[in-house]
């Protein structure tokens, strides 16, 4: 990135002497050469880095098996990457704009904005940066569009997947910035330097493994079903840099403090397995309209401080199943399906049953049976979000849904035989994704922050207000949601149909279930793995048993390559953020600040517990939020404190009242459907998926097998008949004609029967997008869909700078010159390490001419 940011700033600094007026004019064609040249040798260079790195390590490393499920899909790395382009150029010119004035001035006193412009177009951001076009048809009416874009249609961008998470309160930035709390060391927080987050896990939060006290009330599905949502609604991608911006270290060999590098500093006398003196941490990657680009915004006289992406949709929409992205989208469905199905495994099954399909780059680098066959590979899965494999019990809760999704596909085109294979994916999304709403919000939420903190920030449904931003904040995903990270049990039980112990499926640790799918396929699938969790109580989140040591020594243990440790991952990323400190966010919710040890005592109970916190942190303004909120006393019948109660209960409140296709919007469901909708359950999702004949009648709470079970005969289920279409006559035209490599929907709208029609992906629309049905003729032919040439879009090339860009019917083909060669990616071209052709050629052409030289020399030397 060095070579990026230097040759950037110097085409400004080139210019900084100019008029204001004729800089842009000169300027623009030098920003744009320097900036793409500059940007090819930078991503050249961290690919050779990276593919040396990869080749240096036998097993992968948990920091890097960390980033596999971090891996964003193909636009969120776009943006990423135009972000940290954007802001390494104008930092580096802001840095030396400073040195030639010898104060401190914004790059908006010497250049304008029209050349900030061209500098975020070249660098990728522009694009990112402008709001999308939203369509008015009866399809955008209908179902809500994958990516969340233009839910809200005065604010299309509010909710959308790929912006940043909101901001509640201002940042907290050692430079006021972008510098992460505990980037300056000898920085001091009101008067104290913060702990190492490190030692805040080992004094305070760190329990042993049988130091657990269980939930009496809930059981362990809770936990996971927490985790499933939280990945449904916010997933913020760490760098794709494996080097520091400035070309000299990398990230996973170094303990130095170098953007994108933040290492967590290990002290000498920890325990914790690790090689160097820290554990590797990569910054989560910024947001394109802020940092210290945020000069764009309009506001030539401030910069906005830095922030995240959120790269998927903010609503409760199964993002989960169907991915945030068209992209991804369009890999998880069945497209020869007429059915709307969505893709399964195609190499095993659970009884019959489907299994996710797995991921398309093999070898994965998830853990294999080390009994099976060598030749034999059980690969990650895939899914609407890439952690679906983290563990086996969230891969079992992903499965689900992908067999809900196709269940109810199939059962809706028995019921309505004439809708279209799009109609049928898009009313089966629909539902699941109100399920989703229903079972997080009336089922899970109430059981989470208690009662009267849901009557208090949540309420009743009143509908759908345009005002309200829905749009995930930073606290909520970084620190508040994470709140269950203290309530995981360290065990994982897998029980026979009599919910006894299964000596052929002995009780696991947490770090066995590490990415390994090949459990759940080669051990029994899926059943035993739910009876387990139905019928295991979790972990109760209790101030001195925080987070045991499954999490915070084995964290993703692949080998004896070292280990992660969540809670301080958890912390580090909160300064990461710039997280403003736990008494600013008690303030927020209007809760007393705490001051003094005594009320700490008042909202913590635990004397020794506040000790250990004051002692570390020496000022109460210091703590960071998530220690906080997971130590305050839980309120009654819940299992969070009053901080955590406050923001999860906003959060679900503005994600309900800001999203026009919330479940219970009067136009999103007929009063019919909404009856039949609120029958459903979790239990019912498990007894309609799996073998299991008996379920709890709330999957959450805790129940002794069978005496608090139901028959699933007995469960309530949904009456798809609320579903079935039937066309009036009178409104009826031909059967609409089908387009090749499209699809489309009807639609009723004041009375007129309407065709909407979409391409796939790789296709652009040609004609009338939507046709109406007027005295029983269409009003116009069908559009066609056409191949559309991904490599023409000279605003974000689909290829590496190095690779030649093929178009291929629907998609797209990246080719790279020997020596080169295609990297996992499909898009880079890194060093095969083996001579190119021409210079093979060259090296036998040079050995033929020095032997043609050589022979004759030797003859003559001997006649001498």
């Amino acid at each position: 990135m060095i070579s990026m940011t230097m040759a950037t700033t110097a085409v400004f600094l080139t210019f900084v002497k100019e008029d204001r007026n004729n800089l842009f004019r000169k300027a623009k064609d030098g920003i744009k050469s320097t900036i793409k040249e500059a940007a090819c040798i930078a991503d050249e260079e961290t690919n050779r880095r990276q593919e040396s790195l990869h080749q240096r390590t036998a097993t992968m490393a948990p920091a890097q098996l960390l980033a596999f499920s971090r891996n964003p899909e193909q636009e969120t790395q776009a943006v990423s990457q135009a972000a940290e382009r954007m802001e390494a150029s104008v930092q580096d010119l802001k840095e030396k704009l400073n040195q030639k004035h010898k104060r401190s001035l914004l790059p908006s006193d010497l250049i304008s904005a029209d050349v900030l412009a061209v500098i975020a177009n070249v660098s990728g951001c522009l694009p990112y940066m402008l709001p999308p076009k939203c369509p008015n048809n009866c399809m955008t009416s209908k179902y809500r569009h994958i990516t969340g874009a233009c839910n809200n249609r005065e604010h299309p961008r509010w909710g959308a997947s790929n912006t940043a998470l909101a901001r509640w309160l201002p940042p907290a930035y050692e430079d006021g910035l972008s510098q992460p709390k505990g980037w300056n060391h000898g920085f001091l927080h009101n008067g104290f330097p913060l702990p190492s987050v490190r030692e805040v896990t080992r004094k305070i939060i760190e329990v042993s493994n049988e130091d657990v006290t269980e939930d009496e009330l809930h059981s362990e599905i809770i936990i996971v079903w927490g985790q499933y949502i939280d990945h449904d609604l916010a997933f913020t991608p760490q760098s794709g840099n494996r080097l520091s911006f400035q070309g000299e270290v990398n990230c996973q060999l170094t303990c130095e403090n170098q953007d994108p590098c933040f290492p967590i500093q290990v002290n000498a006398k920890d325990t914790f397995s690790t090689s160097m003196d820290c554990m590797p941490f990569y910054r989560s990657s910024p947001a394109c309209t802020t940092g210290h680009q945020g000069v764009l915004l309009g506001n030539l006289s401030v910069l906005t401080p830095r922030q995240q992406i959120n790269s998927l949709t903010s609503f409760l929409d199964a993002s989960t199943v169907y991915g945030s992205t068209t992209t991804a989208e369009h890999k998880l469905r069945n497209l020869t399906s007429k059915e709307g199905l969505l893709r399964t495994n195609m190499h095993y099954f659970d009884n019959g049953r489907e299994y996710l399909p797995f991921v398309d780059k093999v070898p994965s680098p998830c853990a294999q049976d080390p009994k099976a066959d060598k030749a034999e590979r059980i690969e990650c899965f895939t899914a609407g979000d890439t952690r679906s494999s983290e563990v086996i019990s969230l891969a079992a809760l992903h499965t689900l849904w992908l067999r809900e999704h196709n269940r109810l596909a199939r059962a809706l085109k028995r019921l309505n035989p004439h809708w279209s294979s799009e109609s049928v994916y898009q009313e089966a999304r629909k539902i699941v994704g109100a399920l989703h709403q229903i079972i997080t919000l009336r089922d899970y939420i109430p059981k989470i922050i208690g009662p009267d903190a849901f009557n208090q920030y949540v309420g009743p449904y009143k509908g759908y207000n345009p005002t309200v931003n829905p749009t995930v904040a930073n606290v909520f995903s970084t620190a508040a949601f994470r709140f269950a990270h203290a309530a995981i049990h360290p065990v994982i039980k897998r029980l026979n149909t009599q919910y006894q112990d299964d000596p052929n499926l002995p009780n696991l640790q947490l770090h066995e279930v590490f990415f390994t799918p090949w459990r759940l396929i080669k051990e029994g699938g899926l059943d035993p793995l739910l009876r387990g969790i139905l019928a295991t109580p979790a972990k109760l989140q209790v101030q001195d048993q925080l987070l045991n040591e499954e999490l915070t020594k084995k964290l993703f243990v692949p080998s004896t390559n070292g280990s992660l440790d969540l809670a301080s991952l958890d912390l580090q990323r909160g300064r990461d953020h710039g997280l403003p400190g736990y008494n600013d966010w008690r303030e927020f919710c209007d809760l007393p600040r705490l001051r003094t040890e005594s009320d700490f005592i008042t909202v913590m109970e635990n004397r020794t517990v506040v000790r250990k916190i004051m002692d570390l942190y020496r000022n109460p303004n210091n703590i960071d939020v998530w220690l906080g909120g997971i130590v305050e006393s839980l309120l009654p019948n819940a299992t969070t404190g009053p901080l955590f109660a406050c923001i999860i209960g906003k959060q679900m409140k503005a994600l309900r009242d800001g999203d026009r296709f919330w479940w219970e919007s009067s136009n999103v469901f007929t009063e019919a459907q909404r009856r039949e909708l609120g029958k459903y359950s979790l239990s019912r999702l498990i007894c309609d998926n799996t073998g299991l004949t008996e379920a709890p009648p709330d999957a959450f709470i805790l129940g002794k097998f069978p005496k608090d079970f139901e028959s699933c005969a007995n469960i309530p289920s949904m009456d798809l008949g609320a579903w079935q279409e039937t066309l009036q006559p009178e409104l009826t035209c031909s059967f609409p004609a089908r387009v090749e490599h499209g699809d489309f929907v009807y639609c009723l709208d004041a009375g007129k029967l309407m065709v909407t029609y979409s391409c796939h992906q790789g296709y652009k629309l040609f004609g009338e997008e939507q046709l109406t049905c007027t005295k029983g003729r269409w009003n116009a032919k069908p559009p066609t869909c056409q191949d559309f040439n991904e490599c023409e879009n000279k605003i974000s090339h689909p290829c590496h700078s190095l690779a030649k860009c093929m178009n291929i019917k629907g998609t797209f083909k990246c080719l790279c010159a020997d020596p080169y060669e295609l990297a996992e990616d499909g898009k880079t071209c890194r060093d095969s390490g083996r001579l190119s052709s021409s210079s093979l050629v060259s090296i036998i052409l040079g050995i033929i001419v020095v032997c043609c030289l050589v022979v004759p020399s030797w003859f003559v030397i001997c006649r001498w």
